[in-house]
This record gives C-alpha cells, structure tokens and sequence, in this order.
C-alpha cells in the first residue's frame, strides 16, 4: 500500500518533439530523444538517474549508455505494449523500497520508418505455441487474431459492427483539433463501415495507425517531487495492478470478457480506495475499435452489453460523462506498435492541464493497457492530487 495513494510522483513526462513518420532517427533514437525531453520537463540531469525501465528490441542498457547513465536499478519487463503502464508500478515499488531513487521509462519505436528496425514476421514460427495452433492458420498479424474474441463479444451481446464503428467516430472528435494526430478528418458510422474490410469486423479505420515516435516518464518520491521545480505540476500514483493470461486467443478463459483486465483493474481499483465513479478521465489501450468496449465493461464502468450504446449515447466524447482517449488513442492519434506510453502520456497531460483538448475538472485518470493478444493487463490510476 505505501508505493500506491500519492507516495510516488511523476515529475517529468514527454514524448519525441514529433510523431507520426521519423525516418531520421532509430529506435534508440527515438528512446534518447524522448528521455531527454522528459528530464527537460523535471528540470533533472541524467546523472540524477538511478532507474531505468523499457521494453521492446531495444535492451535498457543501449538507451541508459546512450544517456550516459548508470543505474542501479533496471527493468526490462516485456509484456507487450502494456509494459510501459507495468512500468509505473514497477518504479513506484522500487522508489517506496529505496532500491532506486530516481527513475526513467522510456520508449521508442520506428513502426512506421521501420529505421533499425527488427524483421517483421511474415510466416508461422513453429518453434512456439501459437506457430503450432493459431498462425498456422493465418492468425499471425493483430487484425487476424482479435477477430474470434470480437465477433463472440458481439453476438453474445447481441451488438454489431455499428457499435465498432461508434468508437472510431467517438475517438475522431477528440483527434480532429490535435495537430500531432495521424488521423484528424472528422468522420461518420457509415463512413467506417464503407470502409474496405481488414480482417472481419475490422475495417481499416477500426485498426490502429502505424507510426514513428516514443515517449518517457520521470518518476521520484512524492517527498523528493515537492522540493523540484515541476511542484506545481505533479501526478500521484494512487493505485495500481497488472496480469497476464494465455497466450492463445483460443484458450482465454471467456472470449467475451478479459480476466487480465478485471484483475488488474480491481487490483488498482482495491489499492487506490478507489471505484469507477471516482475516475474522471479514462485512457484505454485501443490498437482496435473493440478495446475500449471490453474496457468500459471489464473495468466495470458499465454493466454487461451496455458499452456500445454508452459510447453511442456520447458519454466518452467531448462533454461526457467519461472523457475516454482523448487524444483520439491508438485509432486517430498514433500507435508505434507499443502504445501503452503515449496513453500514459496524454492522462499526465490531461490531469495539469496541458492537454490539447483539455477537459475542465479532471483530478483522477485510469490508464488500461493490453498487451499482446489478450495475453496481458497493466492498470495505472493517477491523480494531481493526493486524495
């Protein structure tokens, strides 16, 4: 409990000057640009770093050589692109045990420029589970894995490709006024839903960009924070969780629901003191239209089958009752393949009021995240103040 509930500050919080396509820089690249960003915003040198986390190809040593520090706490915990939000828990535990004073989480990703990039699978690696029983079949990129999960999420809810669509246009009016956005033409349901078809239900605005950029957090004691230029500029950590389950979409214990979701969430939730109607901003990892359906239900923000129709009620856009994505997520924003950080990003943004499209009176965020296929879960609750 004492890592959680406002002991641990963010203190520096950035993303690379820009997004979108970086064929200038490499993936470390990417990392350093965004660290150095972020230390600028805490006002810290990065010989104050004792703490260092990433994840991806990239191994935390190249990015902390490349900062030239030397730290003596390391995290490289991989769980796809929720490791960033695992992250945060992760720093909060080692700054409340004092293994680490002062800590960087980067991230960086050329998804788009592919600059330095490792080779993308094109074919079923039969050295592992899911070669042997799910891309064997053709269920090797995303859009062709989540297919099942969505269509039995649907039909046992009886909701249709609408509602998918519903969450691209809700998430669209968020993105339209943001210049760092990658999709920004304000869109309609059957505008989508023309769309030519990805992998069904998926049309191609139901799927996440693909883009270059990164990202990176400062994390320090709540103690230590107050004393730093940024004092009037904090984020609480109030709670956090995290989980993970198969590997196989086939083998999740309900198609229609994720169990690594309701975990971490409550976990988060139970640490914080802390329930749905005390979030105000919510930021749910969407590399598809389905994500933030199976969030507002899993998190329990809404009761069973009544996500479709709260988002086409209007409740997550602008002027809602639930602000969600609003940076236009991973569907309009921006998604480097890993997206958890820029999730992270934008509730940071959002909770000192320095958002793009802010919203008025936003004192706790929940940032979800997924990882993989449905194979694991990290949950952040964050707040500007400690409550």
């Amino acid at each position: 409990m004492t890592m959680h509930r406002g002991a641990v500050a963010i203190v520096g919080a950035s993303e690379t000057t820009t997004i979108g396509i970086r064929d200038d820089l490499s993936y470390v690249g990417l990392h350093c640009e965004a660290a150095r960003n972020a230390l600028a915003d805490a006002g810290i040198r990065p010989s104050e770093v004792d703490g260092i986390a990433t994840a991806g190809p990239v191994f935390a040593w190249e990015v902390s050589d490349a900062l030239g520090i030397r730290p003596r706490w390391v995290d490289s915990t991989h769980i796809g692109g929720t490791s960033f939000i695992a992250h945060v828990r992760h720093a909060a535990a080692a700054i409340d045990s004092g293994a680490a004073d002062v800590i960087l989480i980067t991230h960086g990703e050329s998804g788009r420029s592919r600059i330095a990039a490792p080779p993308l699978p094109f074919g079923a690696d039969f050295s592992t589970i899911t070669g042997q029983f799910q891309e064997v079949y053709g269920a090797i990129p995303p859009y062709a894995t989540f297919t099942v999960p969505v269509l039995a999420f649907l039909e046992a809810r009886g909701m249709t490709r609408r509602h998918l669509a519903e969450v691209v246009v809700a998430q669209r009016e968020w993105s339209t006024p943001n210049r760092r956005a990658a999709r920004r033409e304000p869109t309609s349901i059957d505008e989508v839903l023309a769309q030519r078809d990805v992998a069904f239900p998926f049309t191609k605005d139901m799927v996440c960009v693909v883009t270059d950029g990164g990202g990176a957090l400062v994390l320090t004691s709540a103690e230590r924070a107050k004393a730093m230029k940024n004092a009037d500029r904090l984020v609480y950590v109030l709670g956090s969780g995290e989980s993970i389950e198969s590997t196989l979409i086939a083998e999740m214990d309900d198609l229609g629901s994720f169990g690594a979701f309701r975990r971490s969430a409550s976990e988060a939730f139970r640490v914080a003191g802390l329930g749905p109607k005390d979030i105000d901003h919510l930021m749910v990892y969407d590399a598809f239209a389905h994500l933030p359906l199976y969030g507002l239900e899993d998190l329990g923000f809404v009761g069973f089958g009544e996500s479709g129709q709260f988002i086409a009620d209007g409740h997550t856009r602008p002027g809602g009752q639930l602000p969600m994505n609003t940076n236009g997520g991973g569907l309009s924003y921006t998604h480097s393949g890993m997206y958890g950080m820029f999730a992270l990003q934008e509730s940071v943004r959002q909770l000192r009021g320095e958002a793009c499209v802010q919203v008025d009176g936003v004192t706790t965020s929940l940032v979800q995240g997924v990882g993989a296929m449905f194979s694991a879960a990290a949950t952040v609750i964050l707040s500007n103040e400690v409550l």
